[in-house]
């Protein structure tokens, strides 16, 4: 089934096939007028030329006659012009029947027969000036220059007898062409309104019927339209009404964020100076346990001494022990001395004096032993004393360094947990900042929705009066397709 764009351009095709043919016939027979009309132009002007050529003939012959008759040279101004101007009029002839073979070769005995009766005029011409009338009677009546301008005559006519015949033929060739043309244009003419009648009469009944069924559909198509319009707009209103509630909740979304933000900023700012507390703390017991370890070592230097001197004392005792035995062995030599000095007599009195004082001497230095065993012993004691409280004071601080250490420890855990703290809160604050960043575009975008939801409505408003002007378009198209419809 063609449609209504086939139809209209089928018969627009046809008309202009038509068109197109009428033309070029047209065009074709005024080019051949035209050209026909040129050739005629040009025939006309090959008879004027040969006219002419007669003329100038006939003009230096009557010069000649009435020179030789009256002897005035006067009467040579007619030859004299003709002789001047008889060479540009045979060089036209010549260019103007070029195309023309045999006119060419007649216009070669033409110019051969003006040549001889030139010369035959120029002779008695100069006879004439010489005085020579009878001799120039003579010569005339002898008759060359009469049979010279015979044959010229009979072949200017030849020539101009053949372009009269190409002038006849030529005007039948434009009368032939004329009516081709015109009947070609008269018959093209009818042929193509007819053809435009009957194909607008066709394309106006088969467009009548399709029109009427698509303004139908378009009245159906035009309800459903109203329909929905209407449904989209009711649907616009409600979603411009939720968009609104939406952007009052963000807004408030906005402004927690916002608050969020700022109580992070502050969290982070105590998480910073809990840092550089828990830092400070830290570098404190370290410098404590460091001080704790000098305390540790001093001590266990003072234990290292006092068993060095534990060890001196033991020394001290094992020479005490050696000098208590000296002077007890001193003291028995002592007495065995005094018992020899009494047995001696006299003369062991001196002796016995110094046994006395020797003895006297192992006593005090027994004595002195006894003293300084007894100091020894307490020296010891104190020693072993000083060195059991050391060893307690070196546990202690061992406990202590141990102590100090966990603390140390975890005053490193504390500023670790405090770092991370620190950066947790640090990476809330940022990301609370582009939450708020990102709560404030998702604003703006619903607030451009919002917009675009106000503009939907507002098409749907202008949906449903199209739909309506659609609607009632349609009606009055059908009405101007099929009156009868109401």
């Amino acid at each position: 089934m063609w449609t209504f764009g086939r139809r209209i351009a089928a018969g627009f095709a046809l008309s202009f096939l038509l068109l197109a043919a009428i033309g070029f016939v047209s065009y074709r027979g005024l080019s051949n007028l035209q050209s026909t009309s040129y050739q005629v132009t040009h025939t006309h002007n090959v008879l004027e030329h040969l006219a002419r050529l007669t003329s100038l003939a006939k003009d230096a012959e009557t010069g000649q006659r009435g020179f030789i008759i009256t002897g005035d040279e006067a009467f040579l101004e007619p030859h004299t012009s003709a002789l001047t101007e008889l060479p540009s009029v045979l060089q036209e002839l010549r260019k103007l029947t070029e195309d023309n073979p045999a006119q060419q070769k007649r216009l070669d005995d033409a110019e051969r027969l003006l040549g001889e009766k030139v010369t035959e005029l120029k002779r008695t011409i100069d006879m004439r000036k010489k005085g020579q009338v009878d001799e120039t009677i003579k010569a005339i009546q002898a008759g060359a220059g009469k049979r010279f301008m015979d044959e010229l005559r009979l072949v200017l006519a030849q020539m101009e007898r053949e372009e009269r015949d190409l002038l006849k033929s030529r005007g039948d060739e434009v009368e032939a062409t004329a009516s081709t043309a015109r009947g070609t244009i008269i018959g093209g003419t009818l042929l193509a309104l007819l053809v435009v009648l009957i194909a607008g009469t066709i394309v106006t009944r088969a467009l009548s019927g399709q029109i009427g069924r698509a303004i139908q559909h378009m009245q159906s198509s035009s309800a459903e339209l109203q329909a929905s319009a209407n449904q989209q707009a009711a649907s616009a209103k409600e979603s411009a009404t939720a968009m609104s509630e939406i952007t009052t909740t963000i807004s408030e979304l906005l402004a927690t964020s916002r608050q969020i933000a700022s109580s992070a900023q502050r969290v982070t700012h105590v998480a910073d100076e809990t840092s550089s507390a828990a830092r400070t703390g830290d570098q404190t017991a370290q410098r404590t346990h460091e001080s704790v370890g000098g305390i540790k070592r001093q001590v266990d230097m003072i234990v290292s001494h006092m068993l060095d001197l534990g060890k001196k004392s033991q020394q001290i005792g094992g020479i005490l022990d050696i000098i208590n035995e000296l002077a007890e062995q001193t003291n028995i030599l002592s007495i065995n001395a005094t018992i020899e000095a009494a047995g001696a007599g006299e003369q062991g009195r001196r002796f016995s004096v110094v046994a006395d004082e020797i003895r006297k001497l192992a006593d005090r230095v027994s004595a002195s032993t006894k003293e300084i065993r007894g100091l020894i012993d307490e020296i010891r004691g104190a020693v072993n004393t000083t060195v059991m409280a050391t060893e307690g004071g070196t546990k202690a601080v061992e406990l202590g360094a141990r102590q100090f250490t966990e603390v140390t420890a975890s005053l490193k855990s504390i500023t670790l947990l405090v770092g991370n703290t620190t950066e947790a809160a640090r990476e809330i604050e940022l990301s609370t900042k582009q939450q708020a960043t990102a709560v404030e575009q998702v604003n703006l975008a619903v607030a451009n929705v919002a917009q675009s939801t106000k503009e939907t409505e507002a098409s749907a408003t202008q949906t449903l009066q199209t739909a309506t002007q659609l609607s009632t378009l349609s009606r009055e198209l059908l009405r101007l397709i099929q009156p009868d419809v109401a």
